[in-house]
């Protein structure tokens, strides 16, 4: 059954390459399995992802729908037929001539685990941040380490000696790629590949940086400070680009990915950018009305009690919510009326309930 890619990571059709990878990595790191995600929903965005991102296989998918699968002729045909081809040449996932078999295949196209294939990219780094109520309603500033490749300050990144000259790379010959050939039965199976000696540059210093052993980074506690808007909620993901692992020579960094858990408050229930509060009133307060102090996130208000007001009664105070993320307006609190019944009474109180209960 042919699986819409789109819709896995949650896109239309007409969705641009960046839009497309703001996705994939807000979801995978949602569903990375490290951070206890679903690790078959992880695999299926990483799949959706490498069809996606690569213009021609996106190409192709939009022609024929998921079911396809590079041939030896430069075809198309579908997984399944593709897949059931090698089962007569050694069986599904099995391995003909001792080094070849169908995950092989699969990797070539997808890339081991799912991976991106660009070596000099930074890896995406996530954390987890927990703040209370009270700083997700006024907003608040964060200071938080980070254990991570960073730039080397001794070559700036380029990961060559102070003084060395660059070089043609020997494995690749300056053209930053390099084939692959891998045969299975009747088949030889060719793939381009970025050159993994010099990351797809086409030179390599003289001589390597002593500090970073040729890396152009290294690893560094890094502090940063992070601002967590007012009104973020319980679970929300803050995306920092460019605050991940440094890429290899002036590969692209990575991108910082902040998971917000906000403590439950004792006095408050959330609901979305209302607050509920329980006032506990006794008989009396509620026969009567009067005022009661109510608190809020904003300090203490005044609220007037009508006199007769019944068990569970809300009354509303506009304003005194959680702000609204990235907007000019407040939720508002819901006040939740409770009358509570005293289980001990004196006699004295005993004979007033009587004679109150005769009145009304």
């Amino acid at each position: 059954m042919s699986k819409d890619y789109y819709k896995i990571l949650g896109l239309p059709k007409n969705a641009s390459a960046d839009e497309i990878k703001r996705a994939y990595r807000k979801l995978a790191h949602e569903f990375h399995p490290d951070k206890g995600g679903d690790a078959e929903k992880f695999k299926e965005i990483n799949e959706a992802y490498q069809i996606l991102s690569d213009p021609q296989k996106r190409s192709q998918y939009d022609r024929f729908g998921s079911d396809f699968q590079q041939t030896p002729g430069g075809g198309f045909s579908g997984f399944e037929g593709f897949a059931d081809a090698f089962d007569f040449f050694g069986g599904r996932g099995g391995r003909q001539g001792g080094n070849f078999g169908f995950e092989d295949i699969f990797e070539g196209v997808f890339g081991r685990g799912g991976h991106s294939q660009n070596r000099g990219e930074g890896q995406d780094v996530g954390l987890d941040i927990e703040i209370t109520l009270a700083e997700a309603y006024a907003g608040v500033e964060k200071e938080v380490s980070l254990f991570k490749n960073v730039l080397c300050r001794e070559c700036q990144g380029t990961g060559a000696a102070s003084g060395s000259k660059m070089k043609e790379c020997s494995a690749c010959r300056g053209r930053g790629k390099v084939e692959e050939k891998r045969s299975g039965g009747f088949f030889t199976f060719s793939q381009i590949k970025v050159c993994p000696a010099c990351e797809g540059k086409g030179k390599k210093p003289e001589k390597e940086c002593s500090n970073c052993h040729g890396e152009g980074r290294l690893k560094e506690n890094k502090n940063l400070r992070v601002k967590i808007p007012a009104g973020i909620q319980d679970g929300q993901v803050m995306s920092l680009a460019g605050q991940g692992e440094a890429g290899r020579a002036f590969g692209r960094p990575g991108d910082l990915y902040i998971k917000i858990h906000v403590k439950n408050d004792s006095r408050f229930r959330r609901e979305g950018n209302n607050l509920i509060y329980d006032l506990f009133l006794n008989f009396s307060q509620a026969a009567l009305g009067g005022k009661a102090e109510v608190p809020t996130l904003s300090g203490p208000v005044s609220l007037k009690i009508p006199a007769g007001i019944e068990n569970g009664a809300q009354i509303l105070l506009e304003g005194k919510g959680m702000p609204r993320l990235h907007r000019r307006a407040f939720g508002g609190m819901i006040v939740r009326v409770k009358i509570k019944t005293p289980k001990k009474l004196s006699r004295r109180a005993k004979e007033l309930l009587e004679e109150l209960e005769k009145e009304i």
